[in-house]
């Protein structure tokens, strides 16, 4: 079932960079200005381990990539979105490009200490299924989602070490998606 949207927008926003870099705070307010739906990976992992036992690191991770093809599922059925989740490049090019639709990349940029600052101020905030204490460094900051997917469509880089505006980003995904007019 596809909604109506804005036909001037991309069909999806994809909201990436490592964990702590302020993804979620950007997608929200990304979501309002664009009018556009918000599939958060962290919203359905809440939601499925409300239900599933996550007794682990390793249990964890599975719900967290059970989250992943549960937002991509949502995106193409819905057809349009503001999708945030930590995206491992090796594995998010494939499976953004199999969406139905047009992209444009917001890359959260921040320092690796502002990125690590963040997670571990948060850990205490979040269910303990996700297991926040015991994530290892190389896990919050790694090759596979300190840069842009990248998948060939166009990526707008943004310093998240201090606040941001969301209408100038909201403008930014706006211009970068080229529109042809009759």
């Amino acid at each position: 079932m596809r909604g109506v949207r804005d036909t001037d927008l991309p069909s999806y926003v994809v909201v990436s960079g490592p964990p702590g870099s302020g993804k979620t705070t950007l997608a929200r307010q990304l979501a309002t200005e664009l009018h556009l739906p918000l599939i958060a990976k962290d919203t359905i992992k809440q939601a499925l381990m409300a239900v599933i036992e996550v007794p682990d690191v390793a249990a964890s991770r599975l719900v967290g990539r059970a989250s992943v093809a549960v937002l991509l599922a949502v995106a193409e059925d819905v057809g349009y979105g503001v999708l945030d989740s930590v995206w491992h490049r090796s594995r998010a090019i494939t499976d953004l490009r199999r969406l139905p639709g047009s992209i444009v990349e917001v890359f959260c940029s921040c320092d690796r200490s502002v990125a690590e600052d963040r997670y571990r101020t948060r850990s205490g905030s979040r269910a303990r299924g996700h297991f926040d204490d015991e994530r290892l460094s190389t896990e919050i900051w790694n090759d596979e989602v300190a840069a842009p997917v990248g998948g060939g469509w166009p990526v707008l880089e943004v310093d998240t070490n201090r606040e941001v505006d969301p209408k100038t980003i909201a403008d930014a995904v706006r211009q970068a998606f080229p529109v042809e007019r009759a």
